[in-house]
């Protein structure tokens, strides 16, 4: 019997409340809340690694009845299509996703944050982005902004859908087939939330040590000789 995962935050958030909450159509509301939350920036609050993960030991202890040849296969493609459409907001919006005011669900430390894994890992962002909460809903949208070459950033895309939206519903449905995995489910999901963060923590505590300003200032990307923001080389 598979326990009852808790969410970090409101319960509503709970993986497999929303789940449950779609009923039969479980895996099409999972594709929906991954493309939401890849593809829209309002979506960065959503449990994406647990969701998956959860998804996929749901299907392999029968609660979900839809094939994980079926299954996965359609979360990975929701989740390069979210990719898609973020990096078509950005190349749409321009600049002004950068320098937006803050609002409740709008922070610019996120495109900070997202920004800075741009200059430190260039275009393989976008698959390392995947794994690291509310980076992997800004990091398309920050490619668009940049003007990534679009062949680049699709290779990525499809790698990192792959990766993350195929491998880590695999993953829980592989381990969904053993008991201990079923019986601590929730602590089980918290250590993957909390990995998952590891890489932010660990730049968080580096930009303090080094002495940077609490609060970050707005970012502003200055345009090309046509008009256009761009992206250092590094990043293309």
């Amino acid at each position: 019997m598979v326990g009852t995962v808790m969410a970090l935050g409101p319960e509503w958030l709970a993986p497999e409340n929303l789940i449950q909450a779609f009923g039969a159509f479980a895996i099409l509301g999972v594709c929906a809340i991954v493309f939401i939350e890849t593809g829209l920036l309002i979506g960065f609050f959503l449990p994406g690694d647990s969701l998956l993960f959860t998804a996929g030991l749901l299907i392999a202890t029968d609660v979900i009845s839809t094939p994980i040849w079926i299954a996965a296969p359609a979360i990975g493609l929701a989740a390069f299509f979210g990719d898609q459409v973020g990096y078509q907001i950005g190349r749409t919006s321009g600049p002004r996703i950068f320098n937006r005011p803050e609002s409740r669900f709008f922070r610019q430390e996120y495109v900070a944050k997202t920004s800075e894994y741009f200059e430190r890992f260039g275009g393989r962002t976008i698959i390392i982005a995947r794994f690291i909460p509310i980076v992997r809903t800004f990091a398309p949208v920050v490619a668009g902004v940049g003007s990534m070459r679009y062949r680049t950033f699709v290779t990525y895309n499809i790698i990192g859908a792959l990766l993350w939206g195929v491998g880590v519903t695999l993953l829980g449905y592989w381990l969904g087939q053993f008991e201990f995995v079923q019986t601590y489910l929730e602590p089980i999901l918290i250590g993957i939330v909390a990995i998952s963060v590891i890489p932010v923590a660990v730049e968080l505590l580096r930009a303090r040590r080094n002495g940077r300003a609490a609060k970050t200032e707005h970012i502003v990307i200055e345009p090309d000789d046509e008009g256009r923001p761009v992206l250092d080389e590094r990043q293309r």
